[in-house]
């Protein structure tokens, strides 16, 4: 079965064609990142703009680059959420329109369900192999959300908790800017500056937040006000101050998803979302989890930001694989009004 997804959830556009929720047969992806950095963040308006400016050719250029028609796709899966409205609707409408002229089922797809499956993608897994993975701990690390979520099945998912008020990527990124390494996405300079602290002479000064509740939440717009203090008060070498936040984080992160992987006794992790690149993070859970007898799947660095391949995969999932069972979607919740023209691809 060849899915073609689209996910516009931020400010990518993004459009993919998954086989059989495991195989990428192509993808592509517009980004109007440049455009928020002048900004220092992402300006909802402005992506919701350039991805109706960008999503018709990003959905031709998937297709070309594989010589696919209309024929060649068996239905259109597209993330309804969570997300900025603006660019959820751009995404949605046009999805909807798509499906309506093609006559193909339409699969909606939550985008954090969608970082979870990413992780099970360029494994070489079958889908019956996936199938005992399960019970897992799905664990979505990102620049918007910090969710662990008891993934009983495909389809059957029990969250357990999450954060608070800034999510682990905004912490990394909010902390980059009190640094001055950058305004925008700056969590990766973070994470590179904090690996070239040879001694941490810092350790234990800034909190663990919430790591000995008993709880699944988490909370990290304190840890990032402490970093702003110590930094007035002591004006530390930023480059001490990077590793000993970045320690703290991970270490908040990898305590509560063992503790939630324990308790409801996993042997497996799926972790996903743009944190999921971060080194420490990936190198520490792997080998924590690892000796307590739990694996722990990362996605491929490529596909740990928003994209459209994950969103094919979770589709495909979702339904099983089973179109005949999939319920058509009506007429007037498929398109209720076109707003998006499609007629280059019909």
């Amino acid at each position: 079965m060849n899915i073609l997804a689209i996910e516009s959830s931020c400010d990518e556009t993004a459009c993919a064609i998954v086989k059989d929720g495991l195989i990428e047969i192509s993808s592509t992806l517009a980004t109007s990142k440049e455009l928020h950095e002048k900004t220092g963040g992402v300006v909802p308006e402005i992506a919701a703009r350039k991805q109706v400016e960008s999503i018709l050719s990003v959905v031709k250029d998937c297709l070309a680059k594989v010589n696919y028609s209309k024929d060649d796709i068996d239905a259109i899966a597209v993330t309804v959420g969570p997300g900025l409205i603006g660019s959820l609707i751009v995404g949605i409408e046009f999805a909807k329109s798509l499906s309506f002229a093609w006559n193909k089922p339409l699969i909606p797809v939550n985008h954090l369900i969608g970082h979870v499956y990413s992780s099970l993608l360029e494994k070489a897994l079958s889908a019956e192999a996936i199938s005992t993975l399960f019970p897992a701990i799905g664990f979505v690390v990102s620049g918007g959300h910090t969710d662990l979520i008891l993934i009983k099945d495909h389809n059957d998912f029990v969250y357990l908790g999450g954060t608070l008020d800034d999510a682990a990527g905004e912490a990394f990124d909010k902390t980059a800017r009190l640094l001055g390494l950058s305004k925008y996405l700056g969590g990766v300079e973070l994470s590179k500056l904090a690996s070239t602290c040879t001694h941490n002479s810092l350790i234990g000064v800034l909190p663990r937040p919430m790591i000995d509740h008993a709880n699944y939440d988490f909370s990290f717009s304190g840890l990032k006000t402490s970093v702003k203090n110590l930094i007035e008060r002591q004006n530390p070498e930023a480059s001490i101050v990077a590793c000993e936040f970045e320690n703290a984080v991970c270490n908040v992160l990898i305590s509560k998803c063992l503790k939630a992987a324990t308790e409801h006794k996993v042997k497996n992790i799926l972790l996903g979302g743009g944190v999921s690149a971060n080194t420490q993070l990936r190198t520490r859970l792997k080998l924590d989890a690892a000796a307590l007898g739990i694996d722990v799947l990362v996605p491929s660095l490529r596909l740990t930001g928003d994209n459209a391949v994950y969103i094919g995969s979770a589709a495909f999932f979702s339904i099983k694989g089973d179109l005949e069972n999939l319920i058509k979607v009506t007429f007037d919740k498929v398109i209720p009004r076109p707003s998006l023209n499609v007629t280059d691809l019909v």
